[in-house]
C-alpha cells in the first residue's frame, strides 16, 4: 500500500513538473526546456542556467520522515481499490473498542448510541441483493484462491468477470458457487495460469458438468475475449509434481510445438496432449514415468495418455515433414519428427 501510495506521489510530482516546464520560456535564450528544482523551489533554465523563478509551490507533503517507521506513520491515504471485496474496500467500520479519540473509556449512554449505530452501518452495507450475493461470492472467492495458491491479480480479474456476469443478470437460476468458481477459471486462463476444472470441483461441492455450464453461460453472454489452453502451459507444472528433470521438460515442450506445427493439438484436450508430451519425453532423456502416474497428475485416464501417444503416427503420416516416417519405442511407434529434437 504504501509502495503505491509513493508510487502514485512520485507519478504526480512528475507530472506537475511536466505541466509547470511548459509555462516556463526563458527570456536569455529563448529555451523552453527547464528545470524545476523541488527542494530550492526554484525554476532554472537548462540551457543557459538563468533562474527564472524562485517562488515554485511544492505541492507534495508538508511533512519530512528520515526513516521508514517515520513514513508509515505519516502517511494519510488508504489501500486501494480491492475488487475482490463486495463494498471494493470503501466503507467505513466502526471499531469495537468502545473508546474516544483520546482513548477514554465511552459512558453506557454513548456506548448503547454507538452499538445503535454500528448496528445500522452494518446493515446499510448490504441493503440490496446484489450486496448480499457479492458478500457471499467474494467470501468464496477468498477461501478458493487461497486454497488453490491464487495470486492477487487473478483474484482481481475473477472478481471484475463476476461483477460483469452479475449485472447481466447471469447468476439468476445458478449458484453462487458455481458462477464464482467459472469465473475464477476463466481468469486462470486470462492471464495464461491454467487450472484444470478437476481442481477446482475438488475444492467446491459441485460437479464439474455444472462448472462447465457456467463457464459457457459467462462466455455466451459476455463480451469477453479468453485464449485458449496451451498445452505449453501445463507442461512445468506436471513435470514438477512427477519431479522431472529439465531435460525432460524442455523436450516435452519441444515435442507439443513440433505437434502444434503438424496441427495435431487441433480439438484435443490440451492436459492430455501436455500428458503424451511429458509421457515420450520421459522414455527419450531416461526419466521416465509411467503412463498411471501421468495420468494422475494430469487429471486425465490413461487411455487418454494411450490415444494421444498413438494417434500422433497416424496424423503425422499424412501431413509431417518427414513423411511419417517412425520408429519403434517401447512397442509403441513414435513418429521421427518427435524424436528429432533429441
Amino acid at each position: 500500500m504504501i509502495g503505491l501510495a509513493s508510487k502514485q506521489t512520485k507519478t504526480g510530482r512528475q507530472k506537475e513538473r511536466s505541466l509547470g516546464s511548459a509555462d516556463y520560456f526563458c527570456s536569455a535564450c529563448n529555451s523552453s526546456d527547464v528545470y524545476i528544482d523541488w527542494a530550492r523551489g526554484e525554476v532554472i533554465c537548462s540551457n543557459c542556467g538563468l533562474v527564472l523563478s524562485d517562488r515554485s509551490i511544492d505541492m507534495g507533503p508538508e511533512w519530512r520522515a528520515f526513516t521508514a517507521d517515520e513514513q508509515n506513520a505519516r502517511q494519510r491515504v488508504g489501500g486501494p481499490m480491492d475488487w475482490s471485496k463486495f463494498d471494493q474496500g470503501l466503507t467505513t467500520i466502526i471499531g469495537r473498542q468502545n473508546v474516544d479519540a483520546a482513548g477514554r473509556k465511552l459512558t453506557s449512554t454513548r456506548r448503547a448510541q454507538i452499538h445503535r449505530l454500528r448496528k445500522w452501518q452494518i446493515r446499510t452495507k448490504v441493503h440490496s441483493s446484489d450486496k448480499r450475493n457479492l458478500a457471499v461470492a467474494m467470501t468464496e472467492l477468498h477461501r478458493i484462491s487461497s486454497q488453490l495458491s491464487i495470486p492477487y491479480s487473478i483474484r482481481e480479474t475473477s472478481a471484475m468477470i463476476y461483477r460483469k456476469a452479475l449485472r447481466k443478470r447471469l447468476t439468476r437460476g445458478r449458484t453462487i458457487l458455481g458462477m464464482i468458481a467459472a469465473s475464477l477459471y476463466l481468469a486462470c486462463r486470462v492471464h495464461q495460469v491454467p487450472r484444470p476444472l478437476e481442481e477446482i470441483t475438488d475444492q467446491i461441492h459441485i460437479t464439474r458438468k455444472e462448472l462447465s455450464l457456467c463457464v459457457r453461460l459467462i462466455l455466451r453472454y459476455l463480451n469477453l475475449k479468453i485464449p485458449h489452453s496451451n498445452p505449453v502451459e501445463f507442461v512445468h507444472r506436471f513435470g514438477t509434481e512427477l519431479n522431472l528433470p529439465g531435460e525432460a521438460k524442455r523436450k516435452a515442450i519441444d515435442i507439443l510445438e513440433k505437434a502444434r506445427e503438424a496441427r495435431l493439438t487441433i480439438g484435443k484436450d490440451p492436459k492430455g496432449m501436455a500428458a503424451a508430451a511429458i509421457y515420450v519425453a520421459s522414455i527419450l532423456t531416461g526419466s521416465r514415468r509411467t503412463q498411471l502416474e501421468i495420468a494422475r497428475t494430469a487429471r486425465v485416464t490413461e487411455v487418454t495418455v494411450r490415444n494421444r501417444y498413438k494417434e500422433s503416427p497416424l496424423n503425422f503420416a499424412s501431413a509431417g515433414p518427414n513423411g511419417g516416417e517412425t520408429r519403434h519405442l517401447d512397442h509403441v511407434a513414435v513418429p521421427q519428427v518427435l524424436l528429432a529434437a533429441q
